[in-house]
């Protein structure tokens, strides 16, 4: 550990203001008065230290910095900060992928853990607290299927070829502590009893106990856990929830792709598509008087089938676009009739859709009976109704991971969400 952590120190508001005035590459976005920076420490993650800093000219960026452990647990728990390098790696990679919806990296310290990063300014604020609060973003659906058809098209085997994906796999591994973080807290600690995990007691104890009971629904999870360890399909975020988003009203961008590697792709789309499933089971807790929130409902639902659809349509027109490409997964001297490319793509696109709504689901179950929770739950104060919202978010997780393979469309998914929900 000691080792490992050589060169590297903690740095507070008052040290980070001298580490700024001795690195260019962040002083140079900030103008000649360096004496009057504001410094604010925001980060309310689990993980990391975030700091705002802003010059009197205006200047801005954001520094971030791994610690050595796990932030909300501490030092109890430790992680290796080499997070930061893949974080910064997976930054730049999607940066350049999807420029309008990534922010840009400045600079990157590897042995102080340290990324200073553009400045997303306000009305800029984190997706899921403008979901708590029942703002509608227009073109959420838009930008975000355009994100993930690009990042995960253009870093999978579609697009490229084996030895450069090798590559690309081999450097990401090393990212494995994450990786094994997620497959703790995501698909095994939800289904035991294990010290760190809580729930909306004394009301979903027989909830808790019955997930840690359900055999079938052990089984599926065994599966997803399968497909995350062992499937190297593309670039993927790593946690792609609707805390790892940032927007107003015409602009959308992904941040914190610490735990990013090569994995599943349904674990992006299943992780931002589950995280709006529980922000509309949430919110008949946040309804009050003169706002039962049901036109919200109506508008996360829709942002939901509009996310699929239109990031399947991105998805193959990339494929059509570039079939004649690198890619090696699906050789144009073999798929080399139309018909034969539709259904390729046709059963491509529908295995993806199950990953997602299983991986979709495993999110949801963590987050109502893990270790760590949503404020879409957490923010709403009586416990009563607070347990009323989760056991139904709950409910539809269950069945969405058990079956999953019933539905070839989301349409019908929006369905069986509206019946639960009705319940």
């Amino acid at each position: 550990m000691a080792a490992a952590n050589e060169g590297f120190r903690a740095l507070d508001e008052k040290s980070l203001v001298e580490y700024i005035k001795s690195t260019p590459a962040l002083s140079s976005h900030l103008g000649e008065h360096l004496d009057g920076l504001t410094v604010k420490e925001v980060g309310d993650g689990n993980l990391n230290f975030v700091y705002i800093v802003v010059a009197p000219n205006g200047g801005s960026f954001v520094i971030k910095q791994a610690l050595p452990y796990i932030r909300c647990v501490g030092e109890s728990w430790s992680m290796t900060k080499e997070r930061a390098y893949f974080e910064s790696l997976a930054l730049r990679q999607h940066g350049s992928l999807c420029p309008d919806h990534v922010p840009e990296v400045y600079h990157f310290d590897r042995p102080m853990s340290l990324i200073g990063m553009q400045y997303l300014k306000p009305p800029h604020i984190i997706l899921r607290k403008g979901l708590i609060a029942g703002v509608e973003y227009p073109l959420l659906a838009e930008h975000m299927s355009t994100y993930m058809a690009r990042t995960l098209f253009f870093t999978s085997l579609l697009y490229r070829s084996t030895l450069e994906h090798k590559r690309e796999v081999a450097e990401f591994c090393g990212n494995v502590e994450l990786c094994r973080l997620t497959e703790q807290v995501v698909f095994s600690d939800p289904y035991r009893v294990v010290e760190h995990n809580r729930w909306t007691s004394p009301y979903l104890d027989k909830d808790a106990e019955a997930v840690r009971g359900d055999n079938d629904l052990k089984l599926e999870v065994a599966g997803l856990k399968s497909m995350f360890c062992e499937r190297a399909q593309a670039l993927i975020h790593g946690d792609l929830h609707t805390g790892s988003v940032m927007v107003t009203a015409d602009s959308t961008q992904v941040i914190d792709p610490e735990f990013a590697f090569y994995g599943p792709m349904g674990f992006d789309i299943g992780a931002f598509l589950g995280n709006l499933i529980l922000a509309f089971f949430s919110q008949d807790g946040h309804a009050g008087q003169g706002n039962d929130r049901e036109s919200y409902k109506q508008w996360i639902l829709k942002t939901i089938e509009e996310t699929w659809n239109l990031f399947q349509d991105k998805f193959i027109s990339l494929w059509n676009e570039h079939k004649d490409g690198n890619g090696e997964a699906y050789l144009l001297s073999i798929y080399n009739t139309p018909e034969l490319q539709v259904l390729a793509q046709k059963k491509y696109m529908n295995d993806l859709f199950h990953d997602a709504l299983g991986f979709g689901a495993a999110k949801m179950i963590r987050r109502i009976v893990g270790i760590a929770h949503v404020e879409d739950f957490e923010a709403i104060p009586d416990a009563s109704k607070r347990a009323d919202c989760e056991r139904r978010a709950l409910n539809c997780a269950k069945m969405l991971l058990k079956e999953r393979r019933r539905f070839q469309a989301i349409d019908p998914v929006i369905s069986a969400i509206k019946e639960i929900a009705s319940t």
